[in-house]
C-alpha cells in the first residue's frame, strides 16, 4: 500500500490553520500540471485545498495573481491560508459548475456576455509589471511543442519527413504576436477554467502562469476554445461585443479587420501549442484524457489555412503529409 506523504502533511497543516476543517480530503479533477486539488468541508462551509510540490510548482504566483484579479473586480479563489515553502494553500470554494458543462445554445451568449466583461476588466486595469513577458522566445519555446510532440511523437514523422515547412509558419506567428499590444494574458482562459456563478459571474480558476502579452490571446482561448466549438458567425458577434466594450475602456486595439487577423493568427499560434501540449500529456505523462481535444483543435488551424499566407508553408506541409489522415490513425491507437 503506498503512502501519500504530501497529504499527510497536508492533513497535519489543515489541523493547525483551519481546526474546524473535516479530515477528509475530497479530490477534484486537476489540471495538466504537478498541482492536486481538495474540496474540505468545514463549520463556515467548504474550502479548496492545493497542494503544490515546491519542488515542482510556486504557490506564489497563484497568490500574486489572485491579489491582483481582486483588486480589479474580477471573481477568483481568495486565498485564506497559505505555506509557499510547503505548497499548500487553502482556498475559497468556487463550487463546481463549469462553463464547459452549462454552455449550450441557449445560455452560451449571457455566459460569454459575463466572461467578456470579466476579460476586459483583467485588460484596463490589472497592470502588467512584475508578470513575465510573452516574448519572442516564450512564444517559439511553446510552439517547438508542436513538431517536438505532436509531428514527431504522435504522429511518428522524423525530421527528414518534417522539413523546414511548419518552421516558417511559427516563425510568422511569433512575428504576428509580438505586433499587438501588452496586457494581463491569463494564458487559459476558457471554459474549464471558468465557473458559473450565481453572483459576480464568472468565477475564474487557474490563472497562475499570467503574462504580459498579447492582446487577442485570452479572447481567442476563451472563443476558439479546444474544448468546445462555435460557429464563426457567433465567434464574430462576440468578438463584435468585445471590441466594442474593450475600446470603451481604454484598451488599446486597431480597426475590425486588423483585430480579427491578430485574433486568428493568434489562434493558431495557441492551437499549435496546445496540440503539442495534448501530446505530451500522453506520450511523457501517460494521461490520455486530452487526445480527443487534439481533432478540434487542429480543425481550427485547418479553417484558416485559406485565409492568411502566414499559414501557407504549414498548410503545405499538411497536404504533403497528410496530418488528417495520420491523425486519424493516430487516435484510434492510443
Amino acid at each position: 500500500m503506498t503512502t501519500d506523504t504530501r497529504a499527510d502533511e497536508l492533513r497535519a497543516w489543515l489541523a493547525h490553520t483551519c481546526p474546524d476543517a473535516n479530515p477528509t480530503l475530497i479530490p477534484i479533477t486537476g489540471d495538466a500540471s504537478f498541482r492536486r486539488y481538495f474540496r474540505i468541508a468545514t463549520d463556515m462551509g467548504n474550502r479548496i485545498v492545493m497542494d503544490a510540490p515546491p519542488d515542482r510548482e510556486a504557490t506564489g504566483p497563484f497568490v500574486d495573481i489572485a491579489g491582483r484579479l481582486e483588486t480589479a473586480g474580477v471573481t477568483a479563489p481568495q486565498v485564506l491560508a497559505s505555506d509557499n515553502e510547503r505548497g499548500f494553500l487553502l482556498l475559497s470554494d468556487l463550487g463546481d459548475r463549469l462553463y464547459l458543462d452549462e454552455l449550450d445554445e441557449g445560455t452560451a451568449d449571457g455566459l460569454y456576455d459575463d466572461a467578456l466583461a470579466a476579460l476586459v476588466r483583467m485588460q484596463a486595469d490589472i497592470p502588467t509589471a512584475g508578470l513575465p513577458p510573452y516574448d519572442a522566445a516564450r512564444l517559439d519555446a511553446e510552439m517547438e511543442l508542436f513538431p517536438a510532440w505532436f509531428l514527431g511523437e504522435h504522429l511518428g514523422l522524423g525530421r527528414d519527413r518534417i522539413g523546414d515547412e511548419p518552421a516558417v509558419t511559427l516563425l510568422a506567428l511569433t512575428a504576428a504576436a509580438l505586433e499587438q499590444p501588452r496586457v494581463f494574458v491569463h494564458r487559459d482562459y476558457h471554459s474549464r477554467n471558468l465557473m458559473v456563478l450565481a453572483d459576480d459571474n464568472p468565477g475564474v480558476l487557474d490563472f497562475q502562469d499570467a503574462v504580459a502579452g498579447p492582446v487577442t490571446y485570452d479572447l481567442v482561448s476563451l472563443l476558439r476554445d479546444c474544448y468546445i466549438g462555435w460557429p464563426d458567425d457567433r465567434v464574430t458577434n462576440w468578438i463584435e461585443r468585445y471590441h466594442r466594450a474593450a475600446l470603451s475602456r481604454g484598451v488599446e486595439l486597431p480597426d475590425h479587420d486588423t483585430l480579427r487577423r491578430w485574433f486568428d493568427l493568434m489562434g493558431a499560434q495557441r492551437h499549435l501549442k496546445a496540440i503539442g501540449i495534448f501530446a505530451r500529456l500522453w506520450h511523457r505523462d501517460g494521461k490520455p484524457r486530452y487526445l480527443a481535444d487534439i481533432p478540434r483543435t487542429w480543425g481550427y488551424i485547418e479553417a484558416l489555412f485559406g485565409h492568411y499566407p502566414e499559414l501557407q508553408p504549414l498548410a503545405r506541409f499538411a497536404r504533403r503529409v497528410d496530418v488528417a489522415a495520420r491523425l486519424e490513425r493516430a487516435g484510434a491507437q492510443a
